[in-house]
């Protein structure tokens, strides 16, 4: 993974094997919005996860919209249960970078987060986000219902030919369902971590390329 050489995710029997509890324990409250970061959340409320490059800037881009109710970041889509930061960057895990969004539907719809996250990055680049190279770095929507999964496939079909028509190549963004890919949050020094640390680094940026919204409707 270092030294130039390509990303290569690992098999499940190359990954590092993990631990069945977390090493270290999540805050009880998000900083700015003020809501529980770990569920179970109150049930008219929606679960979205997703992948796209560094989670503390990412993070951000959704706390930051209006109907979200909490965000927390943390590794998905890999093998190792409960791993650390150290290890997801080790590209051992198989773990993208990725960021838990819990909103109420009635105030933003999935649609409407779709638009933002393929805005805020460049989901052509593989196992990489600008500067930050790696398996960690790679974009993703894990999905939580087949009406998510509907419309994340019809929102990526519908920006791949407005990027296309820019001169971008190919989404290489992974559209799986979240069942059966756990999320394991962060350590607590990772969430809001642009809010504690305002001047800190963030790797997120768009292509600069409007997504089409409304291409798919999300129900139930």
């Amino acid at each position: 993974m270092l030294f130039g050489r390509t990303p290569v995710l690992p098999t499940p029997e190359q990954a590092l094997k993990g631990r069945p509890e977390p090493t270290f324990t999540v805050p009880d409250r998000h900083t700015v919005l003020g809501n529980p970061l770990l569920g179970p959340y109150p049930e008219h409320l929606e679960t979205a996860d997703f992948a796209l490059g560094c989670f503390w800037g990412a993070e951000r881009k959704f706390w930051q919209t209006p109907g979200v109710w909490t965000t927390l970041v943390g590794y998905q889509g890999g093998y190792t249960p409960n791993p650390t930061y150290e290890e997801a960057c080790s590209g051992l895990t198989g773990h993208t970078e990725a960021v838990r969004v819990v909103f109420d539907p009635s105030q933003v719809t999935y649609e409407s987060l779709l638009k933002l996250f393929w805005e805020s990055h460049n989901p052509t680049q593989g196992f990489r986000q600008g500067n930050d190279v790696g398996t960690q770095y790679r974009s993703a929507v894990y999905t939580h219902s087949p009406a998510q999964a509907a419309a994340a496939a019809s929102s990526r079909d519908a920006y791949q030919k407005v990027l296309t028509g820019s001169g971008y190549g190919s989404i290489t963004t992974e559209i799986l369902p979240a069942e059966g890919r756990p999320f394991y949050p962060a350590e607590a020094y990772h969430q809001q971590y642009l809010d504690k640390n305002p001047a800190g680094y963030c790797g997120i940026g768009g292509t600069g390329v409007s997504c089409p919204i409304g291409v798919a409707r999300a129900e139930g």
